[in-house]
């Protein structure tokens, strides 16, 4: 769904510790200009609100991005999520004015560093039938629920799905457990996200050092090296830190 933006109205980005290092003379969403807007300590970047509704579109998303690519080039920012839009100079001077200490604080806690991504998958072609083939308790209950070819109940089904995600969540655990404690030597912090379908077996969010990157890309093979052919490692980035940022801006 896209919100409809007033005459007037401004497009939030960032927001950056002084306009002093923020880097102007491109363009954001709809092909608006960028600017900032300072009060205090902070500045706001930001461009005229485009026409009509923000739709959550590939080039809108897109634009969104390359502007946050562009910032976190020349210094430090704290995202806004896609689609935030201010009513005008002052709305936004407001925002910034009665939220210096904590932008402040956030600012200070993601200084000079950036956000990486890593997911970690099941690379199996039956996630069921490769947890039945690797625990000895989820195939013994199969065996026993749904064996000889016959149609099991449907508590029997419930029964069995309980025990094969009771067991998928406690080997997420530890397997994040031990790839955490080899990241956790080059990430400042690290965040577990919710897992977005059921082959996925961790979806990290790491807080690295601008200079950091090859040391957690080594941290990423190091674990990798943990897990056999039935797992596949993805991991991205730079982004800009969009898990270690509280923005909760009152429009």
């Amino acid at each position: 769904m896209g919100k409809r933006a007033a005459k007037g109205a401004l497009y939030l980005y960032a927001v950056a510790a002084g306009p002093q290092a923020v880097p102007l003379g491109f363009r954001g969403i709809d092909d608006k200009p960028i600017c900032a807007i300072s009060s205090g300590r902070l500045a706001a970047i930001v461009s005229d609100a485009p026409n009509g509704k923000i739709r959550p579109e590939r080039r809108n998303l897109a634009a969104h991005q390359d502007v946050l690519k562009r910032l976190m080039e020349t210094g430090t920012i704290l995202p806004v999520s896609f689609g935030i839009i201010a009513d005008g100079r002052r709305a936004v001077e407001t925002i910034l004015a009665r939220n210096q200490k904590g932008f402040l604080g956030q600012l200070n806690r993601v200084a000079d560093k950036v956000e990486m991504g890593l997911r970690v998958t099941w690379d199996v072609p039956n996630i069921f039938e490769y947890f039945v083939n690797s625990h000895e308790e989820l195939r013994a209950a199969r065996d026993r629920l749904v064996g000889n070819h016959r149609e099991p109940a449907q508590e029997d089904k419930i029964e069995l799905g309980r025990m094969f995600d009771r067991i998928l969540n406690d080997d997420r655990e530890s397997y994040t457990d031990h790839v955490e404690k080899i990241l956790g030597r080059c990430c400042h912090e690290i965040k577990r996200n919710k897992c977005r379908s059921e082959r996925e077996v961790m979806n990290l969010a790491c807080l690295v050092g601008r200079q950091a990157s090859e040391r957690f890309e080594a941290g990423v093979f190091e674990a990798a090296k943990l897990f056999d052919n039935n797992f596949a490692f993805d991991y991205n980035g730079p982004w800009a830190p969009h898990n270690f940022v509280d923005m909760n801006l009152q429009l």
